[in-house]
């Protein structure tokens, strides 16, 4: 019996790899002509700056990082997108935060002004309750980081925990830095 689905099997595994706007997984480069990126849309409060636009900010590198307060994945990626804001904001780094709710208590602007302060979040947080930015990135997954180039180009993106070193090499690269140092005896 099994041998006689294998043919069927091996047809949708192919149709499911070849089918287009499929996102790429984590730590996936975005292709060399990559559309540029969306704007900040239908974004109903900023927290830690006034209104942004895509367009305004050509010639930095922007880190859009999709996430939500509760979920227990942004909450560890976010030391890391902290840390990334502090070390590179003055070479040309802006960290952008779009917070989209997963659940209806997400929604609250004053839950959301609470969270950042309660992480320290220093850097421009967009609350996307009506998912217009989360939908003009076609992003499905908490949390996500899109990196766009001074050319406003998606570059890289990567979706979920880990591959933090080569998430921080890449915004090196794009910012045109070199390579991390690393002590004597540790990997970079």
């Amino acid at each position: 019996m099994f041998k006689k689905m294998l043919p069927t099997i091996g047809i949708c595994l192919l149709a499911a790899a070849c089918t287009p706007d499929v996102q790429a997984g984590p730590g996936n480069a975005a292709p060399e002509s990559a559309a540029l990126a969306p704007g900040f849309t239908g974004i109903e409060h900023w927290i830690n700056s006034e209104p942004l636009r895509m367009e305004d900010l050509r010639g930095k590198v922007v880190l859009v990082e999709f996430w939500t307060y509760s979920c227990i994945n942004c909450i560890r990626v976010m030391p890391h997108v902290k840390q990334w804001h502090a070390r590179y904001r003055d070479k040309g780094l802006v960290v952008v935060g779009v917070h989209t709710p997963e659940y209806g208590y997400e929604r609250s602007t004053e839950n959301v002004e609470a969270a950042v302060k309660r992480f320290g979040i220093a850097y421009p947080v967009a609350q996307d309750n009506g998912y217009r930015t989360w939908n003009a990135y076609g992003n499905r997954y908490w949390p996500a980081l899109y990196l766009v180039d001074q050319d406003g180009r998606v570059v890289y993106r990567h979706f979920g925990e880990g591959d933090y070193a080569r998430t921080e090499a890449t915004i090196r690269q794009t910012l045109g830095l070199g390579a991390i140092s690393a002590p004597a005896g540790e990997a970079p």
